[in-house]
């Protein structure tokens, strides 16, 4: 190697000394390649030796962390066959049982060595932990890293790993020698200013204090000064992109609001709630101006989003333009063209749906109605963007659910017309630090009042032992003239499976519990015709029981339907728990949710079904799903364009995010952009991991 492929921060992780070529194969599986990447693996927690209790003052049912020597490990008979191994600190003894892979374990740990333990502490006869997770902190009789008060990082690491010798020992030693031979070629990617007014400590240092603390001070300042870095950066690029989109080209003024569209709002069932018309005169601000529209709407279950949509369709048509609508699923595309057409079709407005398993003539017929112009609402999913798909005037793109699109997807479609408005929506309640990084780049409204009258629902959650009860309480209320929903769960790995059960389910209760009542069956599977005629008879109070799949979550809405009753409810997740909910508690009457868990359920699926009962908001409810998922499952970091987060978190982190969202905004800001990101001194860093994915992070 030349000497200045040795001080570079790209140069492979092969040539830092302890690690090889069979290590190198094993880490550029988890994504660590140079020496930049081996810097950026941070450890997963720190083991404080300060804070290591003694084993003789452990507590039976707490979480712990032990640190000891092994005294006997190896494979005991029984009833069931398991791996013992027993840790002495001085104190007293711990046993740790696996019984899974036992032969596996065996092959694993030597007597003598130094291992930290973590798991909750039982008592059978003395102290132990069952499947603990395991450090191993020093070969047989060496005591390196167990100086008393040193902070030892543990790191993340995989079977593969471990059997290549990259345990958290095997990560410490490489570190150590990556940071003595390269710290010195780290760069500082902050402006000064933005380092001296938020009180950072530099990048270099950072590193080496997120990897070997001195203190727990320097530890806390390196994770702060890194998870800066990481939120400022990502801000960066939505500030950018917001800019990108407010300038790239002149958008469509939508001047006119015409009879169809007053027509629209005076033939509605109800009266429009003050949160859905101020809504409505911000996308009717942004729609008159020269600039393209780039608005969220977001609102609970049953806040009348859909209502506000059209009144947008309604602008675009009556200045002689074309709205395409795309949601993710065939099932939700059918039911925005079912609420759609049903509402205008009256007026005369024409409304297409494209999906795509249509026959071949009927999809011909459609295509042409949307070159022609004759379709001046088009519904569907990513069949809307597919080649053949010609608009004759494409100028309002209203985008449902975008976190469930990727980003390319959303990006043809805004391509099929000439700089169109872009509205998207969304009925998954976004908690507010997801909103300044997922949406930071659009204006974004918020539908925040149910429409009056509506009562919360009461919600319950049992086990299946308790299923004939709620299904007698459930007679009792349809003898009173009122409807109800069943829902199966139906998940794409089972589906053949799920739906099956479903339509066993449906015959059983057909011919046994409910065969006093008018029982009906809906499914994906079913043709749209015979789907539509079903929804028709249920609104129409023709069938007493809906038995379905999860198709009638989103934009189903019977006010006479008063219960829910949803099976399996653990394998549901809780946006969709409370989208289901929302079907009913539509109208004035008191209605009911109950959701019937088969045992065992997990701790997750728990605390799912204990939020869902304990309240109706379902801003509450996405900070709860948010702490149980996480933020990278929450939104589809993958889908959403964002780059991973290693260290910050955006739900613990909120107070560093606004403010490295503050300093990044006011930088893009500047009249001349590109100069100032140029004179960044991590410039080479920003364009490598943000700005490769800025071209499409442009779509909103």
């Amino acid at each position: 190697m030349t000497g200045s492929q040795l001080k570079s921060l790209a140069t492979s992780v092969q040539f830092v000394k302890g690690v090889g070529e069979k290590r190198t194969g094993c880490l550029k599986e988890i994504g660590v390649e140079t020496v930049h990447d081996l810097f950026y693996y941070f450890p997963r927690r720190y083991l404080d030796r300060s804070h290591i209790p003694a084993i003789r003052d452990l507590r039976e049912n707490t979480t712990a962390t032990v640190v000891g020597k092994v005294q006997f490990c190896g494979i005991k008979q029984g009833k069931r066959k398991r791996f013992e191994l027993v840790l002495f600190d001085g104190t007293g003894y711990l046993n740790c049982i696996w019984f899974h892979r036992v032969h596996f374990w065996q092959k694993l740990f030597e007597k003598g060595e130094t291992l930290a333990v973590n798991g909750k502490v039982g008592y059978f006869r003395e102290f132990q932990m069952v499947h603990p997770d395991f450090d191993r902190l020093s070969d047989a009789g060496d005591d390196d890293f167990l100086n008393t008060g040193r902070i030892i990082p543990l790191y993340p690491s995989t079977e593969a790993l471990g059997k290549a010798g990259l345990d958290s020992r095997g990560f410490r030693r490489i570190m150590r020698t990556a940071l003595q031979a390269y710290a010195g070629e780290i760069d500082e990617t902050l402006p000064a200013v933005v380092k001296k007014r938020q009180q950072l400590i530099g990048l270099q240092t950072a590193i080496q204090h997120v990897h070997f603390p001195a203190s727990k001070d320097m530890l806390r300042d390196a994770r702060r000064r890194l998870k800066f870095d990481e939120l400022f950066y990502l801000e960066l690029m939505l500030a950018f992109r917001k800019r990108n989109v407010e300038t790239r080209g002149k958008g469509i003024e939508f001047i006119k609001v015409g009879d169809r569209t007053r027509q629209l709002i005076a033939e509605l069932p109800y009266e429009l709630t003050d949160a859905q018309k101020r809504v409505i005169r911000e996308i009717r601000d942004d729609m008159r101006r020269d600039a393209p529209m780039n608005r969220l709407v977001q609102g609970d279950v049953g806040s009348g989003k859909t209502v506000v949509a059209l009144v947008s369709m309604m602008m675009a048509l009556e200045n002689g333009y074309q709205t395409a609508l795309m949601a993710p699923t065939e099932i939700l595309a059918e039911q925005h063209y079912l609420t759609i057409h049903e509402l205008l079709e009256s007026i005369g407005v024409h409304v297409a749906l494209l999906v795509g398993g249509q026959p071949a003539g009927e999809r011909l017929e459609i295509l042409a109605e949307i070159k022609s112009g004759k379709a001046a609402i088009v519904v569907g999913t990513h069949a809307l963007i597919q080649q053949a798909v010609e608009y004759q005037k494409l100028g309002l793109v209203i985008i449902d659910e975008q976190h469930r699109f990727g980003v390319l997807q959303r990006a043809n479609l805004i391509d099929k017309g000439a700089t169109p408005d872009v509205l998207v929506m969304t009925a998954t309640p976004i908690p507010r630090t997801l909103s300044l990084t997922l949406y930071g780049d659009l204006n974004v409204s918020t539908i925040d009042e149910l429409p009056p009258g509506r009562k919360p629902v009461t919600t319950h959650w049992r086990g299946d032992k308790k299923r004939n009860e709620i299904y007698r309480f459930v007679r009792d209320q349809l003898g009173s003239g009122d409807q109800a929903y069943i829902v199966f769960p139906l998940i794409e790995e089972s589906e053949k499976i799920d739906l099956q059960a479903a339509i066993e389910n449906y015959e059983t209760m057909k011919s046994g519990i409910f065969a006093d009542f008018r029982v009906g069956l809906l499914h994906g599977r079913m043709k749209s015709a015979d789907k539509e005629e079903m929804m028709r008879r249920f609104k129409a109070a023709e069938i007493d029981v809906l038995v379905s799949t999860t198709v009638i979550e989103v934009g189903v809405d019977v006010p006479n339907a008063t219960i829910m009753v949803i099976e399996n409810a653990e394998r549901f997740g809780l946006p969709q728990l409370h989208q289901l909910r929302g079907r009913v508690g539509r109208g004035t009457k008191e209605s009911y949710c109950f959701l019937i868990a088969r045992y065992p359920i997990s701790d997750d699926a728990k605390k799912r079904l204990t939020a869902l009962s304990e309240t109706n908001d379902g801003f509450k409810i996405a900070e709860v799903d948010l702490e149980i998922r996480g933020p990278g499952e929450f939104f589809g970091t993958r889908q959403s364009g964002m780059p991973e987060l290693r260290i910050a978190d955006i739900v613990k982190d909120t107070e560093l995010l606004i403010q490295a969202r503050d300093e990044a905004f006011e930088l893009a800001a500047n009249k001349a952009p590109m100069q100032t990101l140029n004179k960044l001194p991590g410039r080479a860093h920003f364009f490598k991991k943000y700005l490769e994915k800025f071209e499409l992070a442009s779509v909103g």
